[in-house]
């Protein structure tokens, strides 16, 4: 995941593997054996992943043009012009500077100060992922700006209009590019998902213009609306021209982009400093999981606060990671990720203990499921008006729809009987159903379906992968496909050689 990681080790093991030291030139230090040789190198990069992520310039230009903390310059519009126009040296994008541009930056500069600072201490978590992201689909670098003025750099924020994530999808439009949702995961607030299926739809728009502004536009009003403005305006070419006749919100939204990517740019010269951030996305690391887990469960393995194991993983609605095909993953900071993969084992096993009652009191009584329990009073005459229910427990992979036809009630009436405002469940939970005339009986016609048995997969090296290329390709980190092949040199693969990746 960590294009840094990956550069830092290959060096390191490419000096490690070809070094032929004279026997009269080597030093203590050289004759590490293998498990402190790689413990030596893991401190190493983390010092240097740590000094990466603090880098920044804008302290020695706040200080060389001798700023106050309160102090919040202004400039001419010639000063503004003469940086736009640098901004447009190194960019395919028009940042015009005209009146409409210049009164948004000054807006900007002036009453969005806390914004940029805020976005600007985000922006280390996302900016990187983005430029990789863009980089990789031959967009311009610029576009990172984008979600700034969507989201505010929050993933798992919503709009009036049902719009959600970093890059703001609809419904529609997130399913049209992929992005899935369920009761347990939206794909809308995956970073990464979402920023490869903004890369597509951006791509698709500006081939239909030709032009960035207009792209824009049509990213923030849909095509439509600007085909419209296109017709109105006698069929102009550019969003200048256009822009009079898009919806009064399109009209400035250009130039609040122009503005965003202006201010990120210069916030030091104008005396902006960006808020404090727990981790940098270089800090980052993923695991994938090969069974359902609660974030609780993570948390007590490895002392990581669920609230902070959330906000890095926004594609999830609740606390619950499923079981799925492929297997969901986790991203976090490259200690605790590292010490749930040596751990990984000890997690499911905590995970079972504490959602699948293996954790036992002095006396367990025998689930017999599903019960039916008759209220009695001190006599054991039938209390009817307190009525009879049936306890189901839920168990792994079972949804409240699985539930309701397994008894032949609907969604509807499990949540009222169980004052649900949700159909979100947990494993282990029990749930209340009403039995009798119109309340539930198990249905045991409904078939089991059995889950499909592990099978081995293997993938055959092909000219110019390299170890880390197969682990992302697989959805795997470098860790678990070395434990999935003992004893392979991951810096000497071959072509035709075969790996073993599930």
């Amino acid at each position: 995941m960590i294009k840094l990681k990956l550069i830092f080790f290959s060096c390191i093991f490419a000096l490690a593997a070809n070094a032929q030291t004279p026997a009269h030139l080597v030093r203590p230090g050289d004759t590490l054996k293998k498990d402190a040789f790689i413990n030596t190198v893991e401190q190493s990069l983390q010092l240097f992943l740590a000094d990466y992520a603090n880098q920044n310039n804008y302290d020695s230009i706040i200080n060389a043009l001798n700023y106050e903390p309160g102090d919040a310059p202004q400039f001419s519009d010639e000063v503004y012009c003469e940086r736009l126009e640098k901004m447009n040296e190194m960019s395919p994008f028009h940042l015009d500077c005209n009146a409409a541009t210049l009164s948004t930056i000054k807006f900007f500069a002036q009453n969005r100060r806390g914004f940029a600072r805020v976005v600007l201490g985000r922006s280390t978590l996302y900016f990187d992922l983005f430029e990789e992201k863009l980089a990789e689909y031959g967009l311009p670098i610029e576009l990172k700006y984008l979600p700034v003025i969507e989201s505010g750099l929050r993933p798992q924020v919503k709009s009036r209009a049902g719009a959600l994530g970093l890059w703001q999808f609809m419904y529609r439009t997130g399913l049209y590019f992929g992005l899935k949702e369920n009761s347990y995961i939206d794909e809308r607030m995956d970073p990464v998902q979402a920023t490869d299926a903004a890369c597509r739809y951006l791509r698709q728009l500006y081939g239909i213009y030709g032009d960035w502004n207009l792209a824009l536009a049509a990213y923030n009003a849909g095509p439509g609306n600007v085909n419209k403005a296109i017709r109105r305006s006698g069929n102009k070419t550019t969003y200048w021209e256009v822009r009079p006749f898009l919806p009064t919100e399109t009209q400035g939204y250009v130039p609040n982009f122009i503005a965003a990517a202006y201010l990120l740019t210069y916030h030091a010269e104008h005396n902006i400093v960006p808020m404090d951030v727990k981790v940098h996305y270089a800090q980052l690391d993923t695991m994938c999981l090969a069974a359902g887990v609660h974030m609780n469960s993570i948390s007590k393995l490895v002392n990581w606060p669920v609230d902070d194991i959330k906000a890095l993983n926004p594609v999830y609605k609740t606390t619950y990671i499923p079981s799925t095909k492929p297997s969901q993953c986790i991203s976090g900071p490259l200690e605790k990720i590292g010490l749930l993969v040596s751990l990984e084992d000890s997690l499911y096993g905590l995970e079972r203990k504490l959602y699948s009652g293996e954790v036992a009191p002095v006396v367990k009584p025998i689930d017999l499921e599903p019960v039916v329990v008759d209220s009695l009073d001190s006599l054991g005459n039938s209390l009817p008006a307190l009525g009879n229910y049936i306890y189901h427990k839920v168990k792994s992979g079972e949804t409240m729809g699985t539930i309701a036809t397994k008894y032949g009630v609907t969604v509807e009436q499990i949540m009222e009987w169980n004052a649900l405002r949700t159909t979100n469940i947990y494993v282990g939970q029990r749930l209340q159903l009403k039995s009798g005339p119109g309340g539930a009986t198990e249905q045991k016609d409904v078939p089991k379906v059995e889950p499909p048995k592990p099978v081995k997969k293997y993938y055959s090296v092909k000219s110019g992968d390299t170890f880390s290329k197969v682990a992302s390709r697989h959805g795997l980190t470098q860790a678990q496909l070395t434990k999935l092949n003992p004893g392979i040199n991951i810096n000497r693969l071959t072509v035709g050689q075969r790996l073993r990746v599930k």
